[in-house]
């Protein structure tokens, strides 16, 4: 088949051509044709010749990726702008999640469960949660990455909602290469190590390539940054700091008593009320950003059995670990506990106990603090035939395949408490005649058991402490281990070609059937699941499920060469689902491509989509958690303090006009957003039902002939989830009580009745559940012009930029219920755009790219009644009603990267991620993060040195 060349198809070709394993561009014919054999672009089944499509499809190149300072996949897909807010972010330390240590997408900022990857157009497999780790695949086998940022359920099946990650894998690659990557922060701290080896052949009738990364990335401390350095923010570093500290303290009559700092506990006039400034404050050890390791190795071929046939395969191993460290675990008994007996006392026959009388207590084990390894194993492995015949003068092609992943983690954590030898090392004591503490009674010695004095401080060398006594530590702490598995298959067969012409074209289709099936299991170390570990609770879960599906697509083309109409045709596509746990559902796709002139291409696009539960959102059981809460009822922080309706909604619930918000150890909220007093329960839901949605995309690229090398593109899009699956925070579910008057929201918690903390949440389930729907829209532009060569060298720019108009949910489908927006709110940015500009004459060559992101609102947490930190202090929405909130302004990150050619066949690189060492804004919010700053913004100047070699 020939194709005409014009500037538009020249620039979709040169940037998607290379997206199939067969060469995509062929020479050009002495009549100035040029003949393009037929490819498999990301968006569509269909095998064709042309390179352009109705769908929106980014594409970065190789040469693009070695042009930035990218140690994996991860790191290339944030140069997307369609890609949202970084998904279990490093700086997370306090995340719970089975996923913590993945690198993960996120299109559109609908969560990375709605964003399907894919290595070289098969599936790449998931973990439990629905999670694709892409930072598994090692860069230095990655050809190419294409971003379809648009649904596709049609095509690809559930999870495709948001849009398509392909990562097209390098093939036909002759020789070998080899790269070393060593950078460090400006602090000297967060030390990067990369080194990767690619090596590929091909034969007369095949190829093979192989490919292996191992990259080594250093923790950084939250007290490493002044920004990071307190609870809440540098500009209040007094605040949000716990009275559960390393210093150990006592609850006698009422009163918290401790020894502090450097105090005698022998001594029991040296126990006193602790001083504020001896609060612990958690953020100085806990990771910022965690470490990480990953070895990962890849490898693909292809044998050509006959002209016509082939088998391709592809394999894929990589181990990852990842590491988190946290402030030591505050440990502490209260009346509840003490009664219920889950916690003991320290008791009257105590060694350690001066006041004749079991008594609470508490102490941070800062002496130790807490970590936690998250390990991960990925084995997967495809194999497939794929041939091609002819029909009269048709051409079809086919393949078979089948793809296996499997995920075996672990997840290791250390220094932690054990619960039935506390309560036995606070139980009564001794100290014998040699100064050592005993268990027990002189005459009833309780062998095994080490005595524990928790009122001693951190640095005591005396008896029973945790500084002092090695044994101490080894009685009361233990590692424990939870195992996680999941197992992805498929199996596939697709065709694809030519059904008969029109006039303005061949019609063209392409078919196939599928079968998946996906299971998981977690399994707790049976430690937790006796209720052995403080804190720490779970049960081994297990789910699987299996689909077939069977799809079509069809490229029709309606008018060609003629005016106004160069080229105008129509996609339709349409998938059937058949789940052994939901049952059938039918998906499809319609597009609409014209070209009225040759420069110019009109595109649109109108698709259904469907996303089942993943088995971790059915039958990955419950977890507990600590979560940080803004109660409406407080009549300092909450909406009670503005809102005369709430006020008179938490009175009515026994919640008056005294009502204070505690935090976890006890005292009165300073701010907003605390830790609440106790545990909240989340998880899994067997009840949950698929989420269904539907996209449209309206769009035009523009080349104009007269500017050779630009390239212009503008986009609308809109999704809309319908069902959407979603686990509402703590703040969410009693704002949706007390704020909106939804009535069934106030039978998801319960409250104190008495004692301390009376009026205190006292229980919440905020299981996964399905809301009423999400909806996000906006733009995405897109300019890339490449200048002719000049006597100063070759200039390319490339600037893409991505406008949300809105991202918002409802939380039911009844009409009185607000909507809550989420745009322009922690990290989902209104603008997100990136301008690169590369110059390269001779061998030196010079990139600079400039990462911006617009401004972030939040709740305020202080000068409620406005003042430099709330310069919103009267904001009211539906959602929220009165709302003193703070707007933040823009923030923007500069690049540099100097690269130059050496004779033998090497590059060396010198770079400078955030060349002025930006900061961005605190953030009370702690959007994407466990600190008080959004965790996808860079935490301070980063310089890399890269070499690369080939041969």
């Amino acid at each position: 088949m020939y194709l005409k060349s014009t500037p538009l198809r020249s620039a979709i070709a040169l940037a998607l051509a290379t997206a199939c394993s067969a060469p995509a561009l062929a020479q050009s014919g002495n009549d100035g044709t040029t003949t393009l054999d037929r490819v498999e672009i990301t968006g569509s089944r269909i095998r064709q010749a042309s390179v352009e499509s109705a769908k929106p499809v980014i594409a970065l190149s190789r040469a693009e990726i070695e042009k930035k300072g990218y140690v994996n996949v991860a790191d290339i897909l944030q140069d997307v702008t369609a890609a949202g807010a970084p998904a279990l972010s490093r700086a997370s330390a306090l995340s719970s999640a089975r996923d913590y240590g993945g690198m993960f997408v996120s299109l559109r900022n609908l969560g990375p469960e709605r964003s399907l990857v894919l290595v070289d157009g098969r599936r790449m497999g998931v973990s439990a949660g629905g999670y694709s780790d892409v930072g598994s695949i090692p860069s230095a086998i990655v050809e190419r990455v294409e971003v379809l940022t648009d649904g596709a359920s049609a095509l690809y099946g559930s999870d495709a909602i948001a849009g398509v990650v392909n990562i097209i894998t390098r093939k036909n690659f002759d020789g070998g290469q080899a790269n070393a990557y060593v950078g460090q922060y400006g602090e000297g701290d967060g030390q990067k190590r990369a080194y990767s080896a690619t090596w590929g052949k091909t034969f007369e009738r095949g190829w093979v390539t192989l490919g292996a990364e191992k990259v080594k990335e250093d923790p950084v401390l939250g007290g490493a940054r002044e920004f990071t350095a307190y609870p809440n923010g540098p500009y209040h570093p007094a605040d949000g700091l716990n009275g559960t500290t390393a210093w150990g303290s006592v609850t006698v009559d009422g009163k918290v008593l401790s020894v502090g700092p450097g105090g005698d506990p022998s001594k029991v006039e040296d126990f006193k009320p602790l001083d504020r400034s001896a609060y612990a404050n958690t953020k100085t050890n806990m990771t910022l950003l965690s470490g990480l390791e990953r070895r990962s190795a890849f490898a693909n071929g292809g044998f050509q059995i006959t002209d016509d046939l082939r088998v391709v395969a592809d394999v894929l191993y990589s181990e990852r670990e990842s590491v988190k460290q946290l402030a030591g675990y505050p440990y502490s008994v209260s009346s509840a506990q003490a009664a219920s007996g889950t916690r003991a006392m320290l008791s009257k026959d105590s060694a350690f106990n001066h006041w004749g009388k079991d008594v609470l207590f508490s102490h941070r084990t800062e002496e130790f603090p807490r970590a936690t390894n998250n390990s991960l194993t990925t084995k997967r492995a495809s194999v497939g035939l794929e041939g091609s015949f002819e029909t009269g003068s048709r051409f079809w092609d086919w393949n078979v395949g089948y793809m296996f992943n499997r995920n075996e983690g672990e997840r290791r954590t250390l220094q932690s408490m054990y619960q039935p030898n506390v309560n036995k090392a606070v139980g009564a004591s001794f100290i014998d005649a040699n100064g050592v503490a005993r268990c027990g009674t002189p005459d009833n010695v309780i062998q095994g058991c080490v005595p524990w004095n928790p009122l001693a401080p951190m640095g005591s060398n005396s008896p029973g402490s945790l500084s002092g006594d090695p044994a101490v530590r080894d009685y009361l702490f233990r590692s424990f281990v939870d195992d996680i598995q999941s197992t992805t298959k498929v199996v596939s067969a697709n065709i694809s070609g030519s059904l008969f012409s029109l006039p303005a074209g061949d019609i063209m289709a392409a078919m196939g059937v599928e079968h998946r099936s996906e299971e998981a299991s977690y399994t707790p170390d049976l430690m937790v699941q006796n209720g052995e570990i403080a804190g720490t609770s779970g049960q081994p879960t297990r789910g699987d499920y299996t689909l077939d599906e069977v799809y079509l697509e069809l490229q029709v083309p309606l008018l060609a060469d003629l005016p106004f109409a160069r080229e105008l045709s129509l996609d339709v596509a349409g998938r059937y689902s058949d789940y052994d746990n939901f049952g059938g559902t039918t998906n499809g796709k319609f597009g609409l491509k014209w070209k009225p002139v040759d420069d110019l291409l009109v595109r649109a696009t109108y698709g259904t989509g469907f996303r089942a539960p993943t088995v971790d959102d059915l039958y990955g059981g419950t977890v507990t958690t600590r979560d940080r809460i803004t109660d409406p009822c407080d009549r300092s922080f909450g909406a009670a303090a503005r809102n005369a309706e709430v006020a008179a909604r938490c009175t009515a619930a026994g919640l008056g006009a005294g009502f204070r918000q505690k935090t976890g150890d006890g005292e009165l909220a300073s701010t907003s957003g605390v830790q609440a007093v106790t545990d909240f329960t989340s998880g899994s839901n067997p009840e949950l039902k698929p989420e269904t949605a539907k996209t449209w995309t309206v769009g035009v690229v523009y080349s104009p002939d007269f500017v050779s090398g630009l390239d212009l593109s503008l986009d609308w899009w809109k999704i809309r989830i319908d069902n959407v699956i979603v686990g509402e925070s703590a703040t969410d579910i009693l704002n949706q009580c007390y704020v909106q008057g939804i009535a069934s929201a106030c039978s998801r918690f319960t409250r104190y009745t008495s004692g301390s903390n009376k009026g205190q949440v006292s229980g919440m389930n905020r299981s996964l559940n399905n809301a009423g729907y999400q909806e996000t829209a906006g733009y995405d532009l897109g300019v890339r012009y490449r200048l002719p060569e000049l006597a100063i060298g070759r200039f390319a720019v490339s600037w893409n930029t991505t406008y949300v108009d809105y991202l918002s949910r409802k939380s039911d489908n009844v009409d009185s219920t607000p909507v809550e927006e989420f745009t322009g709110w922690g990290g989902n940015f209104r603008v997100r755009s990136n301008l690169n500009l590369d110059w390269q004459y001779g061998d030196l060559g010079i990139g600079w790219t400039t990462r911006y992101y617009s401004g972030m609102k939040e709740k305020c947490s202080y000068d409620l009644d406005g003042g430099p930190e709330c310069n919103l202090p009267d904001f009211r929405s539906p959602y929220t009603d009165v709302q003193p909130s703070r707007k933040v302004g823009a923030n923007t990150f500069h690049d540099l990267q100097v690269r130059y050619s050496l004779p033998w066949n090497g590059t060396v690189s010198l770079g400078v991620n955030n060349v002025f060492k930006h900061v961005g804004p605190v953030m009370y919010s702690q959007p994407n993060s466990s600190f008080t700053y959004y965790g996808g913004f860079d935490i301070g100047r980063f310089m890399y040195m890269k070499y690369q070699q080939r041969f």
